[in-house]
């Protein structure tokens, strides 16, 4: 860890990806990318003529790095399709480090518009996303609730 590492925490991890819409590249569509921890922090992108996209580390510096106290951080990712909004990635990122939500890869994936949202479990944290990645999500834990 360098200096100017101290306090900082990852609110979404850098991630790269191919929009899709219908099996095809999506292109010139706008990403409106949010995160928020203690404050929340907003960027956007446009994906180019073959549909893909890059959103850099998003981060943010406090001396709560150091407290004892839960990280939950929101992540939310938006297309703006066809005049409709279309929401790509929903979750809660639950470890400060970066790329928790590829288990310390990094964040490749490819997102269809027009599918489903599916749900995973990664590194701790909930995510409901049209995009798939190559992750191994965590052991579902819903046998817990099943029994009360």
């Amino acid at each position: 860890m360098s200096l100017t590492d101290i306090g900082k925490v990852c609110l979404f991890s850098e991630m790269s990806g191919v929009l899709m819409a219908n099996g095809m590249p999506a292109a010139n569509v706008r990403l409106v990318r949010t995160a928020k921890w203690q404050s929340e922090h907003q960027d956007e992108t446009t994906t180019d003529a073959d549909g893909r996209f890059h959103f850099p580390e998003m981060t943010e510096r406090t001396v709560a790095k150091f407290l004892p106290m839960e990280f939950v951080a929101s992540q939310k990712v938006v297309a703006f399709y066809e005049d409709t909004e279309i929401r790509i990635w929903g979750g809660v990122k639950r470890t400060p480090e970066a790329n928790a939500e590829a288990k310390g890869e990094a964040l490749n994936v490819t997102c269809e518009l027009t599918a489903e949202e599916n749900y995973i479990e990664v590194s701790g944290g909930l995510i409901y996303s049209r995009c798939t990645w190559d992750v191994e999500p965590d052991p579902s834990k819903r046998h817990i609730w099943e029994n009360f």
